[in-house]
């Protein structure tokens, strides 16, 4: 059951992506030789009109293959062959889509278990916030620079706060704003600096307009916990180790479906339909990164040559692509063994 639901999560999420690339494609006029989910060999497929539909071995992943894509065409609707705008709108499509899945996902969610105010729920004794006056029913609306929408969002900026460094923190009481300065004080128990005050992640229903508001922010919520996830990554505070790819992302699923099932099936659901947001989001931002193979890597190459005026040769760039596609299977070998490593010892 667990391989079952991972199958589905992956597959609903990789085709609204590649769907997104193939109605932008046929929108501007770009042959689509083939659309697939998976990789690897043809399991079973079928061609209507110029496109071949196709099922592959491999069960991660997919592609919708247009002509002329990787490779220099005489096709007039071949993709490189068409003009910088038309080119970027289909790359930009797949990871637009993923968040606009995120986004409908999330607001069935949010209208279903509602959603988690920054409101505090109690003061730690002899911590800045008590020193400062905070108290509980204050909800937090800024920490920093950071806006504040839900709790999770205090809880990730706390978690990361790994310094002494002065906080401004601007906070909501009876209606009325108050800003106060926190110093953070380190807590030998946690072996972190806390400011000493703590939330709940308790969801509560609203309005139909806070619904629609509160979704966005909880697709706001998980794409700026991967770009800030990611920004850990690169700076050192979080290993290559820490990452999970497709076996990871399955022990999970598994893990999750364990743990809720005896709620019953709207339960199973609900949490699912969250590893959906957080994956479509996560998706979407993945295949933004400026990094060739990816979506990301491709609008640089555009912008490159909007900027230039000039193409770059269209045989050149899939060699480039093709290099870094290699590198990123590289290293999903590399996480993929992790994730086995994790789960056997």
């Amino acid at each position: 059951m667990n391989i079952i639901l991972a199958l589905v999560i992956f597959s609903i999420i990789i085709l609204f992506h590649e769907l997104g690339h193939f109605l932008l494609a046929k929108h501007n006029d770009v042959r689509v030789n083939e659309f697939c989910l998976g990789l690897g060999p043809t399991i079973v497929g079928f061609t209507k009109g110029e496109t071949k539909y196709s099922l592959k071995l491999l069960p991660f992943g997919g592609a919708c293959m247009m002509e002329g894509e990787d490779e220099a065409s005489d096709d007039d609707r071949g993709f490189n062959n068409k003009s910088v705008l038309q080119r970027a709108s289909i790359v930009a499509a797949g990871p637009i889509f993923n968040f606009i899945m995120a986004m409908v996902f999330s607001f069935i969610l949010v209208a279903s278990v509602g959603f988690d105010r920054a409101v505090l729920t109690g003061i730690v004794d002899g911590y800045p916030a008590q020193e400062a006056g905070l108290k509980a029913g204050d909800e937090i609306v800024k920490l920093g620079n950071k806006t504040i929408h839900l709790y999770r969002e205090v809880a990730f900026y706390t978690y990361f706060h790994t310094s002494e460094e002065a906080v401004e923190v601007t906070y909501k009481r009876d209606g009325e704003k108050y800003k106060t300065v926190l110093t953070p004080k380190y807590d030998e128990e946690s072996g972190r600096y806390l400011f000493g005050f703590y939330g709940t992640t308790a969801r509560s229903k609203g309005t139909l307009a806070e619904t629609f508001q509160y979704s966005m922010y909880e697709v706001k919520y998980w794409i700026c916990t991967t770009i800030e996830t990611l920004g850990q990554l690169f700076t050192g505070h979080v290993g290559i180790n820490e990452m999970s790819g497709p076996v990871g992302i399955v022990k999970t699923i598994g893990d999750t479906y364990t743990e809720v099932k005896s709620g019953g099936m709207f339960m199973v659901f609900l949490n699912m339909l969250n590893i959906c947001i957080l994956l479509s989001a996560n998706l979407g931002i993945m295949n933004l990164l400026p990094i060739p193979a990816l979506d990301g890597g491709r609008l640089v190459f555009l912008i490159v040559e909007a900027v230039r005026g000039k193409r770059m040769d269209p045989n050149k760039e899939g060699a480039v692509n093709l290099v870094f596609l290699m590198l990123l299977m590289a290293l999903m070998v590399v996480i993929m063994f992790n994730d086995i490593r994790k789960i056997v010892m």
